[in-house]
């Protein structure tokens, strides 16, 4: 396993702590719908994707389930381990959106290296900047933009991501990635069909007419 390959901080490590760190880390995979953390006072180390995809999410008191972001290959979850951020005291799950092969950091080791090493603790705050950028960016597009712009945005990020404009994807699933009711996205989805910017058919949404849904997706896209 070449964690050089991975971690940014490898060649800032003593002997020692790479040889501790390469003991310690372990590769798992895990099959679509697995939920890998479960709130606050789930610690369970960091995750470092290989292959697949995972979502860091929460759920509202009603039930309702809102994406905060994604993490694809070489992306890393901090907030899995948020018991060693002070800042950190919300409830986020996260859950294999696919099979996915990660490198699980126990909790321990990485705080550790936090408390040890410098470029650690400099790479660790940047990332955690990061993901609250991410969740920054979230709550703007929740308390500012028109579902229908999030609703076209998200579908050209899974276009994007699945390598095709045919996407395959329920619309429950929808709903839990913006926050919603699913009879809300229906409900969305079926105008978006009758300005036939998209086609629906059961488990599919193919994208129609690229140019007036990036048009209409324009004030969400980052």
């Amino acid at each position: 396993m070449d964690l050089q390959e991975y971690l940014p901080f490898w060649q800032d490590l003593t002997a020692h702590q790479r040889a501790v760190l390469s003991r310690s880390v372990t590769k798992r995979t895990v099959p679509e719908g697995t939920l890998l953390h479960s709130g606050a006072d789930d610690c369970v180390g960091l995750f470092l994707v290989l292959h697949g995809m995972l979502r860091a999410y929460m759920v509202s008191q009603e039930g309702r389930e809102v994406t905060l972001y994604r993490l694809l290959e070489r992306d890393i979850c901090l907030f899995s381990a948020g018991c060693m951020l002070n800042s950190v005291d919300f409830d986020i799950y996260v859950e294999a959106v696919q099979e996915t092969e990660f490198l699980h950091i126990p909790t321990d080791v990485y705080q550790k290296f936090m408390q040890d090493s410098l470029p650690v603790a400099r790479y660790t705050n940047e990332l955690m900047a990061s993901r609250f950028s991410d969740v920054m960016w979230l709550l703007d597009q929740v308390l500012n933009k028109k579902l229908d712009s999030r609703l076209a945005a998200f579908l050209l990020e899974e276009s994007d991501l699945q390598g095709t404009p045919v996407i395959s994807i329920t619309q429950e699933t929808i709903a839990r990635h913006l926050g919603t009711a699913r009879e809300v996205v229906t409900r969305l989805l079926r105008y978006m069909a009758a300005e036939e910017l998209i086609t629906l058919s059961r488990g599919q949404v193919a994208i129609k007419d690229l140019k007036k849904l990036e048009t209409l997706a324009a004030d969400s896209r980052r």
